[in-house]
């Protein structure tokens, strides 16, 4: 793959589909960079092996690939010795090697479309068992590069028109398109709530839209799909995701927290207390957890005690929808039964070897019940922030309702 960095230069960016002050500017004193956790260490790899756009504002940063659909790599809060936030699969970029089944570049925001498993599944061919070796990642969510439309220094356009058949047989026709922007700080103030003052913050947004572009509605009956966001970051032993959720009766809104993806969770590393769940994300074990859509407020946040990283995921989930694809690998009773949010910590399988280290912040859409020429959009804000640890405990305090110490100290 060629390699090139793109900044402003818009004319050769086309793929086709298939004044913070001194203080602000310091870097935090409890942050423990090595040279493979900076973001220039990262950005230029990547430059070596995949064309690469770079955002930039003032120290904060993003690097988006659009040979991997758009997908933000990495980003940085403070400049080009920062913190690099998101995680990489070095060893299979550098391999050159195209994967059967995935290829698993990493990225700490990435595209995929629901469902992967079940009877409207786009991952299995029809009749085909729930096993390994029939599953398949469609190219357009893989390999194929999205066109990028439109690009300025602080924010980019893609865009891919793709095809696919369902489990079940149904053929789906349509277009996907995402736009992401790097806020400023009042853009971050205004369209998150949150006071970036006086820290080191990168905030970016992103707009992912599903276009049918087929001339039949896609129905509940014959398979809906959804927008599904994944983010893989940068582990740490201290690393915990905290989650509020609503309270309720759990027989109308379910279970506060599904943990059977990979098995039960043990204690030592998933705690509902009150209103919040606790998460242990270190990557040293393999586990999956999952909120109803009636449970979840659209935000769910991780906390670095040892490097002082506050990370937040707010999404624009729509009200009164329930209607969640559910991506289980079988055949389903309720395939509209799935979750809004998603955390997942990587861990060794059963022969030692692991992908990562990683853990994941997920959010989906709810199925797209869309019409000949319909959109359905899922925004979505991607908040890391560092500093003065007081400030960071009031963004923690207003958008999680937790204090930054009952965070790290929820398995003590």
């Amino acid at each position: 793959m060629k390699k090139i960095i793109i900044v402003l230069t818009i004319s050769a960016l086309v793929y086709s589909c298939g004044g913070r002050s001194g203080a602000e500017n310091q870097k935090s004193k409890d942050m423990t960079t090595e040279t493979a956790n900076q973001y220039a260490w990262n950005r230029d790899f990547l430059k070596k092996h995949v064309d690469i756009i770079e955002l930039k504002r003032d120290n904060s940063a993003v690097a988006l690939v659009p040979s991997w659909q758009g997908r933000v790599m990495t980003s940085t809060a403070e400049g080009e010795n920062g913190f690099s936030f998101g995680w990489i699969n070095h060893q299979l970029i550098e391999s050159g090697i195209i994967q059967p089944h995935i290829n698993a570049f990493g990225g700490e925001e990435r595209l995929w479309l629901g469902p992967e498993g079940g009877q409207f599944s786009i991952f299995f061919r029809k009749g085909d068992d729930f096993v390994y070796d029939n599953w398949q990642t469609p190219s357009f969510l893989d390999t194929d590069p999205f066109e990028v439309v439109r690009l300025n220094d602080t924010s980019a356009f893609f865009a891919c028109n793709a095809e696919a058949v369902n489990y079940s047989g149904t053929p789906l026709k349509f277009r996907i398109e995402r736009e992401v922007g790097l806020l400023d700080r009042d853009a971050i103030k205004k369209q998150t709530g949150i006071d970036p003052g006086g820290l080191n913050v990168v905030a970016y947004r992103s707009d992912n839209s599903l276009i049918n572009k087929g001339q039949d509605e896609w129905k509940k009956e014959t398979g809906l799909l959804s927008i599904w966001m994944l983010g893989m970051f940068t582990p740490s032993p201290s690393v915990i995701v905290a989650i509020p959720f609503n309270p309720g009766d759990e027989k109308i809104m379910g279970p506060p927290v599904n943990d059977d993806y990979f098995g039960k969770i043990a204690a030592d590393r998933l705690r509902v207390e009150g209103s919040h769940i606790f998460f242990r994300c270190d990557g040293k074990s393999r586990g999956k957890i999952g909120l109803p859509p009636l449970r979840s407020k659209g935000i769910m946040g991780s906390y670095d005690s040892a490097n002082n990283i506050l990370t937040l995921l707010i999404c624009d989930q729509p009200r009164g929808k329930n209607d969640y694809v559910n991506s289980a690998w079988q055949l389903q009773e309720d395939p509209y039964s799935g979750d809004a949010l998603n955390s997942y910590n990587d861990g060794p399988l059963e022969d030692g070897s692991q992908m990562g280290p990683f853990y994941e912040l997920e959010a989906s859409s709810p199925g797209a019940a869309l019409k000949a020429g319909e959109k359905l959009t899922h925004t979505q804000f991607t908040i890391h922030a560092s500093g003065d640890k007081n400030l960071l405990n009031k963004i923690a305090l207003d958008k999680l309702g937790l204090s930054l110490d009952a965070i790290a100290r929820a398995f003590d």
